[in-house]
């Protein structure tokens, strides 16, 4: 490993995500890359593999590293820049990997989607301006990535009415632990979601609809819990409706998870969560059907600058399996982002207004992965009185 190359500390990195994510810095940067982990075996496996990407022989190295004890002097002895939790599962999770990286003086990123986690990052700001780094939490799909499409989409605009987000991976895409639990975590349980102008309690993974995807066809979608239910309405001051879906392609696994969701909805299960294994069991009985294209779509509808009512789709779709690629890509741009001193702002929040869309999309080039953006006009021109 050069020693004159910065590093960066990957915690889960022989994970579904965090592979794809040391994999995608190993190819789009001169990083040097530390993958972290509790399983020497994995970690070895992992570096292997990684040695066998062209021009990336001997930039990787493990660490045998539990995040749950790790210490400021332990990441400091990485020699890391920024450290990266790729891990989870952040449902419920704490902030001590995030606690011991800002008091190392490193820079830290994770790719959290769990609501309650983002919301309360915001409480190592004041730390993480003490000590001069970046912290950002939801540096992902969701706020990351939806957020930038929105500022792109609604640039300009007079008002926002209502957002719609989906997200649809193909059914051979892989599926790890923590993601089949953070689902099962809130289906059927109340979830606040802000729509017809109010903020109203509804059941996760309901609100069930079966849309067009641009790219995907008909897909079958239902209302998750991620930080957006909150970050959206508050950012873009939506009048309407703010609802994040996302779905399974396989309807028998999509509408049998609504299924058994109703009893958590009648009260007589507290959490699907303890079965995350047998969910992924059956989830891995048919893998082999469905297809390998998943992706993503953003709708916005509002006013745009010259008062008329309009809406704004932007869609995404991987190809050939790269759709667990889009979760890092973020991740990626934020990396390279402050490697290149682009981001300097210190302080602890959530990953919006941080990177526009272009320099996200851009991370697009490796894989299989392209996106449209598309206007249409869906109502008569409003006429707002002048001010003087």
């Amino acid at each position: 490993m050069t020693e004159t190359t910065p590093r960066v500390l990957i915690v889960g990195g022989t994970g579904v995500f965090g592979e794809r994510l040391v994999t995608g810095l190993l190819r789009r940067t001169a990083l040097n890359v530390v993958i972290a982990g509790r399983h020497e075996a994995r970690l070895a496996a992992m570096v292997q593999r990684c040695d066998a990407i062209p021009d990336a022989a001997g930039r990787t190295s493990a660490l045998v590293m539990d995040a749950r004890t790790v210490t400021p002097d332990r990441l400091i002895a990485t020699g890391a820049f920024a450290v990266v939790d790729a891990a989870g599962p952040f449902q419920g999770g704490d902030y001590r990997l995030a606690e011991a990286s800002i008091a190392a003086g490193i820079h830290y990123i994770d790719l959290a989607d769990a609501r309650d986690f983002v919301a309360g990052f915001s409480v190592l700001d004041t730390a993480a301006k003490q000590a001069g780094v970046v912290a950002l939490t939801g540096v992902s799909t969701t706020p990351a990535l939806s957020n930038a499409v929105l500022e792109a989409l609604t640039a300009g605009w007079r008002a926002v009415d209502g957002v719609e987000i989906a997200i649809s991976p193909g059914n051979r895409a892989p599926r790890g632990l923590a993601v089949v639990r953070a689902i099962l975590s809130y289906a059927g349980r109340p979830v606040r979601v802000f729509t017809h102008g109010a903020w109203r309690t509804r059941p996760g993974w309901g609100m069930t609809v079966r849309r067009d995807m641009p790219g995907l066809g008909r897909r079958w979608l239902s209302l998750v819990e991620t930080p957006d239910l909150d970050i959206v309405p508050a950012r873009f001051m939506v009048t309407s409706s703010a609802v994040l879906r996302a779905g399974l392609e396989m309807p028998l696994l999509h509408l049998g998870l609504l299924a058994t969701s109703l009893p958590v909805r009648l009260g007589l299960v507290r959490s699907l969560a303890p079965l995350a294994r047998s969910f992924r069991w059956v989830a891995g009985l048919l893998e082999r059907f469905g297809t390998d294209r998943g992706g993503m779509t953003v709708e916005a509808i509002g006013t745009d600058q010259n008062g008329d009512k309009v809406s704004g789709i932007w869609s995404l779709v991987a190809e050939a399996g790269d759709g667990p690629f889009v979760p890092t890509l973020p991740a990626l741009a934020v990396l390279r982002a402050l490697d290149e001193g682009r981001i300097t702002r210190p302080g602890a929040s959530a990953c919006v207004g941080v990177l526009p869309l272009a320099d996200i999309e851009a991370e697009f080039t490796l894989y299989r992965i392209h996106s449209t953006t598309r206007f249409e006009c869906v109502g008569p021109r409003l006429h707002w009185p002048n001010h003087h």
